[in-house]
């Protein structure tokens, strides 16, 4: 992989919005490509997550094609006024014969670049595609929000300079900033 989309975050400020709650999420069940919808936990989520974005100068939003991103991305649309663009690279990592059973000890390794389960994405694989998914919405204009997954998101900070494997809350939005310096980490807030 030499395109350089696929190495490095473009270096502009955006949103991050992980999605609304599932009944998978409530119960640690690992979802990764399976298209579980919101519960209503999720949807509540999802109304304040718009109401906290209104006033944020969001002008353009780009989800993940899975419905537990798009409907959360559709709500805030709604309320912002806007479209949402769907980037299929934004979809959540597969998982392969983890998917649907309980997240145990084989994730924080497959984080550090350990192998990825029976028929699922390697860690690595999903940095290339989040950060080229990122890479591609950061060209509309801005400020962008992106409505993604977990997991991605753990990529997107690896791609950061920062700790990847941290838990990302269901809709709560987080602003990225690049470094202020060449070579620094990126600032998450």
């Amino acid at each position: 992989m030499t395109d350089p989309a696929w190495e490095t975050l473009t270096q502009t400020r955006f949103c991050y919005l992980r999605h609304g709650e599932t009944e998978w999420n409530a119960r640690g069940v690992s979802q990764g490509s399976i298209d579980i919808p919101l519960n209503e936990t999720g949807l509540a989520q999802a109304r304040a997550a718009a109401q906290h974005l209104r006033g944020q100068g969001i002008r353009t939003i780009v989800a993940s094609p899975l419905s537990r991103a798009r409907v959360t991305a559709e709500i805030v649309a709604e309320a912002l006024g806007l479209p949402v663009q769907i980037d299929a690279d934004l979809r959540e990592v597969s998982w392969g014969v983890q998917e649907g059973q309980a997240m145990s000890d084989w994730f924080a390794g497959w984080v550090s670049g350990g192998a990825a389960p029976e028929g699922g994405e390697t860690f690595a694989t999903l940095r290339h595609r989040a950060v080229a998914g990122v890479n591609r919405a950061l060209v509309h204009p801005g400020a962008v929000l992106i409505v993604a997954h977990g997991a991605l998101f753990r990529a997107l900070r690896a791609a950061m300079g920062v700790e990847p494997n941290m838990r990302t809350r269901n809709a709560v939005p987080m602003w990225c900033a690049p470094p202020a310096q060449a070579g620094g980490a990126w600032t998450i807030d």
